[in-house]
């Protein structure tokens, strides 16, 4: 299974977001799973992909060319796609991809999750997404999203696209 993690290309101050995303590296290629990510070499990204490749597992890295160097994309992956654009790299996961899970980031991160989220409720495709909830990071996320469908912004069949999980056991529990 083709596995596309949507994640910070920052560490967070946090050393857990780390340890998480190496077990996370561990479990993917573990359980045969390739990865299809941003392409950095750099934080969370940087850290599943490198995790994985010390494991001779399977990685795919999507860049704009404008990302390239101010992203520091990553020379070692298995294969490296160089897109023109965001919205192209989104495009070219999504395409790449079986599933979907998204760890702990910035803005891009949001990006990400919202925009596969709202193809699925488009009914564009029927793939799984996941939203690990390492460290409680997205507990306000989460919260917000539970206010969108109180006052009736976003239907809870909407919000149900998006399985939250608490842990990476818990996440391989679903995708296995």
């Amino acid at each position: 299974m083709r596995v596309c993690v949507f994640c910070g290309s920052s560490s967070g101050k946090s050393k857990v977001y780390l340890e998480q995303a190496t077990d996370l590296g561990e479990k993917l290629v573990g359980n045969g799973h390739y990865l299809v990510y941003g392409g950095a070499s750099i934080g969370v990204m940087g850290k599943i992909a490198d995790t994985m490749l010390a494991k001779d597992g399977h990685v795919i890295g999507v860049m704009p060319k404008s990302l390239i160097d101010w992203e520091v994309g990553h020379q070692g992956l298995t294969e490296f796609i160089e897109v023109e654009t965001m919205h192209t790299r989104k495009e070219k996961m999504y395409e790449l991809s079986d599933c979907f899970v998204t760890y702990p980031g910035g803005f891009g991160t949001l990006d990400e999750l919202f925009e596969i989220t709202t193809w699925a409720q488009l009914q564009y495709h029927k793939k799984p997404i996941y939203l690990v909830n390492v460290n409680g990071y997205f507990d306000h996320l989460i919260k917000h999203i539970e206010l969108s469908v109180a006052e009736g912004f976003v239907s809870k069949e909407h919000y149900e696209l998006i399985t939250v999980v608490n842990s990476n056991e818990e996440l391989m529990e679903r995708i296995n």
